[in-house]
C-alpha cells in the first residue's frame, strides 16, 4: 500500500507485476509484460527483509532507459552480493516507523541516493521547496525528520548490526526447527543478506494454525492479508496486472503468517513448536 500510495503522489500511474513464489520479491522474468512506453521507473520493494533479484532488473533498466527506486523500507541492513540495501539503484526510500528494524520513536524515513540531482530535489521536496530560508524554488512539503528522532536513530545506528544478527539467529532456529513440517518457509536466495525484518510463513489453513500456536503461547501476526487491487481504493489497479495475473502473489491455499522475532526475543516460537508441527494446521 504505501509504494502505490507514493507513486500515485507524484502524479505517475502504478503498474502491478507479480512477485517471485519464494523469495516474494519483484520477479524479474514477468517485467517484460508491463513494460510500456509510458513506463519511466521499476520499484522494487524489498519485502520481509530481503532484497530483489536486482541484477536483472537493473539491466532491464539499463535497456529500457528506466530509473530504478528501491522501496527498501524493510530492508536495513540487507545486501545483495555484497552491497547494502539503498545503494544499489539510482535512489532508495527507507522508513524508521518504530516497529522496524532500525526505528524512531514514531512516524520517520529517509531517502538516500548517490545521484547529486536526486539528492538536491529531495533537499528541496522536504522543506517547501526552499534553497534558502524563505526563498521556495519550487513547490514542497514540509516532510524534515524531526531532531529527536534523528538523535535517536543516531544512537540506535551503531546497534542495528547487532541487532541484525540476532535476527538472522532466530531465523536459523526458526528454519531448523520446522524444516521437517509442511509450512512453506523463508528462502534466502543466493548472494542475498536476510535481514528477516518479519519471518512469514506459509499455511494451508491460517486460522486454524494461528488458534493453535496462540494456545500454545505464540503471537502471530497477518501482513498485508489481501492485495492491493482488492481494496476498495485501489480497485483501479486490477486492469493493471499482466496479462498473466498476479498468481504468485496471490498463491491461493497458502496463507501467510508471521512469527514472533523481534531481535530481543529470549524463547522464540520455534522453542514451543508443537502446533506448528501438527499436520491438520501445519499443512
Amino acid at each position: 500500500m504505501p509504494t502505490v500510495a507514493a507513486i500515485e503522489a507524484t502524479g505517475a500511474t502504478p503498474v502491478l507485476s507479480d512477485v517471485d513464489p519464494a523469495t516474494r520479491t519483484l520477479d524479474p522474468s514477468r517485467l517484460g509484460e508491463v513494460l510500456g512506453e509510458n513506463t519511466r521507473a521499476i520499484v522494487p520493494v524489498h519485502l520481509y527483509g530481503q532484497c530483489a533479484d536486482m541484477t536483472p532488473i537493473l539491466e532491464i533498466a539499463r535497456r529500457h532507459d528506466l530509473k530504478v527506486v528501491e522501496d527498501a523500507a524493510q530492508a536495513h541492513g540487507a545486501a545483495f552480493r555484497g552491497r547494502r540495501a539503498g545503494a544499489l539503484a539510482d535512489a532508495a526510500a527507507f522508513s524508521f516507523y518504530p516497529t522496524k528494524n532500525l526505528g524512531a520513536l514514531g512516524d520517520a524515513g529517509a531517502i538516500v541516493t548517490d545521484r547529486p540531482e536526486v539528492a538536491e530535489q529531495a533537499r528541496l521536496l522536504r522543506s517547501y521547496g526552499e534553497r534558502e530560508r524563505y526563498v521556495s524554488v519550487r513547490p514542497g512539503w514540509n516532510s524534515r525528520l524531526d531532531t529527536l528522532h534523528a538523535a535517536i536513530l543516531t544512537a540506535k545506528l551503531s546497534h542495528l548490526e547487532a541487532w541484525t544478527e540476532r535476527r538472522r539467529e532466530i531465523a536459523a532456529r526458526y528454519l531448523a526447527a520446522l524444516s521437517d513440517t509442511r509450512l512453506g518457509l523463508p528462502v534466502e536466495a543466493e548472494g542475498r543478506r536476510h535481514v528477516y525484518h518479519l519471518f512469514v510463513v506459509t499455511v494451508a489453513d491460517r486460522d486454524a494454525f494461528r488458534e493453535a500456536l496462540g494456545r500454545d503461547g505464540v503471537q502471530t501476526l497477518v501482513h498485508y492479508p489481501r492485495p492491493i487491487h482488492v481494496h476498495p481504493a485501489y480497485e483501479h489497479l486490477a486492469a493493471r496486472r499482466p496479462p498473466g495475473g498476479v498468481r504468485a502473489a496471490v498463491r491461493p491455499g497458502r496463507q501467510p503468517a508471521a512469527l514472533p522475532g523481534a531481535r530481543g526475543a529470549r524463547d522464540p516460537g520455534c522453542d514451543r513448536r508443537d502446533a506448528a508441527r501438527s499436520p491438520d494446521v501445519g499443512a
